[in-house]
C-alpha cells in the first residue's frame, strides 16, 4: 500500500490530480483541521484564494471516533441513520452531542477567521478539500453548506477515500481523489506522518492565505 509522506505532500499530489482549473477561477475551501494544509497546497497550485469551511463530526456517544453525522455553518446537518440505529443512540443523546459540537463549531469559526467575513461563494466554483474521507458525512455537510451559500459548482477533492463512499456523495458535482483503495480502513493508514493539525497551524495558514489575497 502506497502512502503519502504527510498532508503537504498529499496536497501537492492532489493538485496534480485536479489539473489546471485556473480558468474556472476557483475558490479552495479547507476542512479543519487536517484538510487545511492539504487545501493550502491546492490553492497555491491553482493560484486560488483559500478559506476555511468549518464542519464538525457528530461522534457516537460511546465511540466518538465513529461518525453518526456531521454539522456545518448555517445550520446544515447530515445524519447517518444506520450508524445511529446500530449505536442505539437516543434522541436525548444525539441532541447533547449536537449541542456540544455546535458550540465548538461556532468557537472555531471565530478563532480561525478572527473578524474576517467568509469568502463569498455566490456563483463560484469551489474546491472543498479534506485530508481524506471515511464515512463521507463531513464531506456531505460541507458540500451542502457551500451550496446553501451560493456555490455554482462544487468539486470535492481528497487524497484518499473508499470507492463505495465516494460513489455516494451526490452533493458534489465532481469528486477528485488521488487514491481509492478497495481495502480502505482508515484515513491515517495512508499517511506516514498523520500527526494532528492544531488550531495554531490552521490559523497561521489562513492568515498567510489572506495576505496573499491582499497583495
Amino acid at each position: 500500500m502506497s502512502r503519502f509522506a504527510d498532508r503537504r505532500e498529499a496536497g501537492r499530489r492532489l493538485a496534480e490530480a485536479l489539473g489546471d482549473r485556473r480558468s474556472a477561477d476557483p475558490l479552495v475551501l479547507g476542512l479543519p483541521r487536517g484538510g487545511v494544509p492539504v487545501a493550502d497546497e491546492v490553492a497555491r497550485a491553482l493560484d486560488a484564494p483559500l478559506d476555511v469551511l468549518v464542519v464538525r463530526k457528530l461522534g457516537l456517544p460511546r465511540q466518538p471516533e465513529v461518525a453518526m453525522g456531521a454539522i456545518g455553518e448555517e445550520g446544515a446537518e447530515v445524519v447517518n441513520d444506520d450508524v445511529v440505529g446500530l449505536g442505539r443512540v437516543s434522541r436525548e443523546e444525539f441532541a447533547a452531542v449536537e449541542r456540544r459540537e455546535r458550540a465548538e463549531l461556532d468557537a472555531r469559526v471565530r478563532r480561525f477567521r478572527h473578524d474576517r467575513p467568509p469568502q463569498p461563494l455566490d456563483g463560484r466554483t469551489v474546491v472543498i478539500v479534506d485530508d481524506g474521507i471515511a464515512t463521507g458525512a463531513t464531506a456531505r455537510v460541507a458540500c451542502r453548506v457551500a451550496r446553501e451559500r451560493g456555490a455554482a459548482r462544487i468539486i470535492l477533492a481528497v487524497p484518499v477515500g473508499p470507492p463505495d463512499t465516494l460513489a455516494t456523495i451526490p452533493e458534489a458535482d465532481e469528486i477528485v481523489a488521488v487514491s481509492t483503495p478497495s481495502s480502505f480502513m482508515a484515513v491515517g493508514m495512508h499517511y506516514v506522518d498523520f500527526r494532528q493539525t492544531d488550531d495554531a497551524e490552521v490559523t497561521a495558514i489562513l492568515d498567510e492565505a489572506q495576505r496573499r489575497i491582499e497583495r
